[in-house]
Formats: structure tokens, sequence, C-alpha cells
């Protein structure tokens, strides 16, 4: 009996790679050049990688070159995979390397802390979301969607905090070190993970009907990842870097940090959770666990913020089109909505900071940080437009919340920290994170 084969895959056609390198090529180009420029201009880098997006997307070139634009960035969903998939891979691995420079024993210490700013940033933005959504003119709202779905997932979205532009402009500002940068680390992964919930929740409504049992799962689902966590998670990753150890070269244990952070990115999104979740817990059981030498990870460390973040920040911006805030109810409607989402996540974050005796700079700082909405927003406003609650003018409204409140966010970060004193468990934490990047411990400002 003869066994058929199937014929093997073909290779991806030479236009197409040729498209996507020079996509990458640009982008990371562009990216380190903007980035670099807003360092000059006294903000992080990542300001100036998320503008590199805007300007090469359909909020700008689109208009200016429209061939150019055509041809460098076409309307194939398989082309436009090639970036998100490196991308992907990008976010994951920073906020792998960010879990990696919590200090667990500070969130310990201080969890109710940060479970109080958590509380205070989800309850206000999240009511003030719903109502704005109840207010919003009836034309905003497409055909067929309920009121009350669209309310909820207008409040999911006012609601959430965006890690990964937190953690890049922590790192970028040298912040990450001090007990309000883990703080609002702490704080906005609490606000994601039940962003995430909900907007399972709200998705289901959309579709298929709100059903006990779907929020029974997704809860039951972020339980084990914690359970798992603190049972086997520590002593498999620790038996992981045991083995590579032994090897001189740091390529194994730089390998094995990102196996581990990918496949735990991996088991959270084949859960129904968010892949960011998986990659956050992943590093901070990297950076609890022991058997690795911090000094080894360095090489990951460069590779992620030098290379694979700046193009994960630039991706996100190609998919933005500012063009419709032309109309001007939906500019007014726009407005409206940022000012809702700005207040609600600053009230929400400082009363819950204060009501947790931190003084008013650090409960500004923390109001500051957790109101960066950034990538996060921009993929649940995607969820929602793709699943019709949206329509495009307030997917687009919901971008520009994304976008204006990530810009805001370093400014205020570093005028509120220019206030609150550095301790001395402070330094010792940025001297533990110095030996993770490999570089001499100094007295100067933290290169993070």
């Amino acid at each position: 009996m003869l066994v058929t084969l199937a014929a093997p895959v073909a290779p991806i056609a030479a236009h197409q790679l040729l498209v996507f390198l020079l996509q990458v090529g640009l982008l990371l180009l562009l990216a380190l050049t903007f980035g670099r420029l807003a360092g000059r201009l006294g903000m992080p880098a990542v300001v100036g990688e998320l503008f590199v997006g805007v300007v090469l997307g359909p909020s700008f070139l689109a208009h200016v070159a429209p061939g150019l634009s055509t041809w460098l960035f076409p309307q194939d969903s398989a082309q436009f995979h090639l970036l998100d998939a490196v991308g992907q891979i990008g976010v994951l691995l920073l906020v792998g390397i960010t879990g990696i420079h919590m200090d667990m024993g500070m969130v310990r210490r201080r969890g109710a802390t940060a479970a109080g700013v958590s509380i205070g940033g989800l309850l206000v933005p999240l009511a003030f979301g719903i109502g704005a959504g109840f207010l919003l003119p009836a034309t905003l709202i497409p055909t067929g969607t309920e009121p009350l779905v669209f309310a909820l997932f207008l409040g999911v979205a006012m609601c959430v905090s965006a890690i990964p532009v937190i953690a890049k402009t922590l790192m970028d500002m040298g912040l990450l070190h001090r007990n309000i940068g883990q703080l609002t680390l702490t704080a906005g992964m609490i606000d994601d993970a039940f962003g995430w919930f909900m907007l399972s929740i709200v998705s289901a409504m959309a579709t298929t009907g709100l059903r006990a049992g779907s929020v029974l799962v997704s809860l039951a689902c972020l339980l084990a990842v914690v359970a798992f966590a603190l049972t086997l998670g520590r002593p498999l990753v620790r038996h992981s870097f045991r083995l590579t150890s032994r090897d001189e070269d740091s390529g194994a244990s730089v390998a094995t940090a990102a196996v581990l952070i990918l496949l735990a990115s991996a088991a959270t999104h084949a859960m129904g959770l968010e892949a960011v979740f998986g990659a956050f817990v992943c590093g901070m059981l990297i950076g609890t666990a022991g058997g690795v030498e911090p000094s080894r990870l360095a090489p990951l460390r460069t590779v992620v913020l030098s290379g694979f973040a700046p193009i994960f920040f630039a991706t996100a911006g190609l998919r933005m089109d500012l063009t419709s805030l032309a109309d001007p109810m939906v500019l007014l409607a726009g407005l409206a909505i940022l000012v809702v989402a700005i207040v609600g996540k600053f009230l929400g974050a400082y009363a819950g900071a204060r009501a947790s005796r931190l003084n008013r700079w650090e409960a500004l700082a923390l109001g500051a940080g957790l109101n960066a909405r950034g990538v996060i927003e921009v993929v649940v406003a995607m969820v929602g437009l793709r699943l019709g609650i949206l329509s495009v003018e307030v997917y687009t409204i919901v971008v520009l919340v994304a976008i204006v409140t990530s810009l805001m966010a370093p400014p205020i970060l570093r005028w509120a920290m220019a206030r609150v004193e550095q301790t001395t468990e402070e330094e010792l934490r940025r001297n533990e994170q110095l030996a993770w990047s490999n570089q001499p411990q100094t007295n100067g400002a933290d290169p993070l």
C-alpha cells in the first residue's frame, strides 16, 4: 500500500520576504532614531517608538504618500501577521524581563497597598466608563449592539492599564527600582488580569450570551495559574536553570529564559487568559527561584530592549487612523471620553494610594503610571471592533485615549518622583537590577 505524503509547505514568497525585511528594518531604524530624539527632549524612548507607528500608518503616510504606503504596508493579513508575530515575541519577552526585576519581598510586604491602589484604579474608571457609554450619542453605537453591552465594554476599556508601556517607561526613566515603580507594575498587573477577565465576560454577552459556566472557567484558570506558580513553578524554573548553569557560555541560560517565558505565555493564552499574564508570572519566578546568575541573562535584556521592544511599539501604531477625528461630533465625543478616562484612573489610583497611607506625590506618580493604557487598550479596542461592539469612530476614540495617556504619563511621573526621596532599600534593589543587566554599580542615575 502506497502512502501519499503531503506536499511540503511552500517557503515564503520572495516579494513577501522583501517587504517584511524592509518593514522590520525601517521600523527598527526609525524607532531607535525617534527613541533617541525623545530621550534628548527629556521623554522616555517609548514615546518616540510609539510615534513611529502613527507616522507610518494610516494617520499620516497613507495620506501623504499613498502609493508608498500601499507598497510598504499592504492591506494583506498574511503580510501584516508577520510583523505581528515579531511584535508579540518582543512584548512577551519584555514583560518577562520586567517580571524578573520585580521585588517580591516588597510586593509581599506592601501587598495591601498594591491591592488598595488596584481596587481604586479599577472601580472608579470602570464606573466612569459605563456611565459615559450610556451618555454617548446613539449614532456612535453600532446597529444591533445592546446599550448595556456597549457601556460595559467601554468601562472595561477605561479600567485597563498597559503593562508593556508602563514597564518600558519605567525602564527608560530609571524608575523600575523605586517602590512606586514596583507598586505600579503590581497594581497594573492586577488591573489587567481583572480587565481581561471582564473582557471575556462582555465578549460572551455580545456573542453567545453570558453564561455562569464560562465565568467560572475563566476564574478557575486564573486561580490555577497562581496556584501552579506558588507550588510547582518555582522548583521547575530553578531546576531548568541549574541544568544550563553548567555551561560556561551564557547562551543556554538566555535560551532557557526565553523558552520558559514563551511557553508560559502560550499556556495562559490557551486557557483563555492574556499571554502577557503568563510572561509576567514566569518572569517573577525566574527572578526569585534562584539557580541563575543575573549577569548571564544580560544578553537577553539587551536584545529585547534594543531590538524586539522598539519594533513592537512602532508596529502598534500602524493600525491607528486618527483622521476620523475630523468629524466634530466624533472629536467632541473623543475629548469627553479622554477626560473621563484620565480623571477616572487618576482619581481611583490616587484615592487608593492615599487610603493606603502613601503621600500625595507617591499617589500622583501611581495615578500617572497606571493611566498609561497604551497597546493593551488598542488590543481591547480591536476586540470590540471585531465583535461589532464598537463602531469605527469609537474605536478611533479609544485608540486616541491609548496614545494620549501613554504620552502624558512620563512627564507627570518625572515631576512627581522628583519629590519622592529614594530609600536605602531602593538603592539596594537598584544594584540588584544592575547585576541583571551586567552593568557596574555606581552612584549615578539608573541606566535601566
